[in-house]
């Protein structure tokens, strides 16, 4: 793992989803191999290393957007939109929580998406908002396969339990089931069922790496899909028969 810590220019930027988001690092540990950022970080950055082998550490984060902040207009920030913002690094040094706290003094709304169970040390900045939206992505219930996918996030039980854990404080949170991942659907959805204000569920993200992963298994390319509509509709079912509330994305 490369790590460089370097001075960003600008970390408060517009977004095409929210009003801005908010990336405190450049790269991600966690190495998901279906994340899109993928394919177009690394020629962003300019690094020559493969996706999750680099993070470029954006030390001055948290004074730059103290300073933009005070002429920015208010609106919802995203944090993060190619970084996990609770990735390993983050114990270290605390880029998001310092940022939470610019943030929090000038009441921008927040929507934090994460992989982390580290999401829980900041619980008491949460609570400090008037706006904010707390979510874990979640995209199956089978361990191994999550192992697979996501080699360094934090286990599915484990972002389960720091949902519960932030929605019992009150908190609006979401899960965000994508890309779709084999596994047991109704029983992920029992397993959300209290603890999420909202589900958001995402098609697969066809990169090499998920190809890939069914054609060792035999699985062609419309069988793929053919799994995608069929867990879709299961998780759709499921929901529909628990009342609870969902959103089906592109």
């Amino acid at each position: 793992m490369i790590v460089k810590e370097i001075q960003a220019k600008s970390i408060l930027n517009k977004s095409k989803i929210f009003d801005y988001c908010l990336n405190p690092y450049t790269g991600c540990q966690v190495n998901c191999s279906y994340c899109y950022a993928r394919l177009f970080m690394r020629r962003y950055s300019g690094h020559k290393e493969p996706w999750g082998e680099f993070v470029d550490v954006k030390v001055n984060a948290p004074e730059l957007l103290k300073k933009q902040l005070e002429k920015a207009k208010k609106g919802t920030v995203w944090i993060s939109s190619v970084c996990d913002p609770y990735q390993p690094l983050e114990a270290k040094y605390q880029l998001t929580r310092r940022c939470l706290k610019e943030l929090v003094v000038k009441q921008f709304p927040v929507n934090i998406q994460t992989k982390s169970k580290l999401a829980l040390r900041d619980l008491d900045l949460f609570q400090d908002f008037e706006d904010i939206e707390a979510g874990f992505t979640i995209t199956t219930d089978d361990e191994n396969i999550a192992r697979i996918f996501e080699p360094r996030a934090s286990t599915a039980a484990e972002r389960i339990q720091a949902l519960q854990q932030i929605h019992e404080k009150g908190i609006r949170t979401f899960a965000f089931i994508g890309p779709l991942l084999p596994g047991n659907p109704e029983r992920l959805v029992s397993l959300l069922e209290g603890i999420t204000d909202r589900i958001y569920i995402d098609r697969m993200n066809y990169l090499s790496t998920i190809r890939d992963f069914y054609h060792q298994r035999g699985i062609k390319e419309a069988a793929t899909e053919k799994f995608f509509m069929e867990y879709r509709e299961r998780l759709v079912r499921e929901m529909k028969k628990r009342k609870m509330r969902f959103e089906v994305l592109f």
